[in-house]
């Protein structure tokens, strides 16, 4: 066997069946005819640090990494990716001279995914809205801003949380409370949701679109389900609307390309080959 035909990776987790991401990397490397393998890996907190010392051993070339273990990941490697810097979380680990790199692709899934779905929308978005404090916002918010927009405001029901996460970053972005949303849409070309509100077996996202201007765009990162009540909402509005399937598949292509080498490509097939998977699966939760 090569060393091409034996190289592994795969996704790690605590649960991880839920992951959809078997399906995509098998998919590649199906159709772009590349010898490998792609599984998930249930790893538990306590046997974190040991898995991550296995990559680069037996042919394990590297993995992606899913809850609970992103800041875990960030905090063992030994070169970080400017991304992975800015976000303070990883999520696809490999090895390189002996040295463990990470990297965050969530910040280019997004970015591809907003491309895809709006065309363009850096040229007219100056005000952003980001609903949401975790490490999605994190990585959203730095999107942005390395696409020139100028005002970005996280909002969050704990206004204090949004701070601390705005703080973290060398420009100047924006913390407000939920109370201050209708405001902030008045002046939003483009509202992201980077939280788990309206996924299927969370609770409800409640935002009244009102007050957005009719050129705004409205962008979702939950994709179970795939057209989430804020997409409905935003649709119903005659607003731009991006799901959030196309962050998870575009987030991919960086690490596929890393442990396999090829081009990988989101392609409609392997769209409809996630959907296809996702819609008798409402109410579990995948990356």
């Amino acid at each position: 066997m090569s060393e091409a035909e034996g190289r592994r990776a795969g996704v790690c987790g605590w649960p991880v069946a839920h992951s959809r991401s078997p399906l995509i990397h098998r998919y590649w490397l199906r159709t772009l005819g590349l010898a490998g393998s792609y599984d998930r890996f249930a790893i538990s907190v306590e046997g974190f640090s040991a898995f991550t010392a296995s990559i680069g051993r037996d042919q394990l070339v590297g993995a992606n990494v899913t809850a609970p273990h992103k800041e875990a990941a960030f905090a063992v490697c030994d070169r970080l990716t400017a991304a992975a810097q800015a976000t303070g979380a990883v999520n696809t680990l490999w090895r390189e001279n002996g040295a463990l790199c990470g990297d965050n692709t969530d910040i280019a899934g997004f970015l591809d995914n907003l491309d895809e779905g709006s065309p363009g929308w850096a040229a007219n978005v100056r005000s952003a809205v980001v609903l949401g404090a975790g490490g999605a916002a994190r990585a959203i918010v730095y999107a942005l801003r390395l696409r020139g927009v100028e005002r970005v405001t996280i909002v969050n029901r704990s206004r204090e949380r949004a701070a601390v996460v705005a703080a973290g970053f060398a420009f100047a972005a924006l913390a407000a409370s939920w109370d201050d949303l209708p405001r902030e849409l008045e002046v939003a070309d483009l509202v992201v949701n980077a939280t788990t509100l309206g996924m299927a077996g969370q609770p409800p996202l409640v935002v009244d679109l009102a007050p957005l201007k009719s050129s705004a765009i409205v962008c979702d990162i939950v994709y179970v389900p795939l057209a989430t009540p804020l997409i409905d909402a935003a649709r119903a509005r005659g607003l731009r609307a991006v799901e959030g399937l196309g962050m998870l598949l575009h987030q991919a292509v960086p690490g596929f390309k890393q442990w396999f080498g090829g081009q990988p490509i989101v392609t409609p097939e392997l769209r409809a080959l996630v959907e296809a998977d996702l819609r008798p699966a409402v109410g579990k939760e995948g990356v």
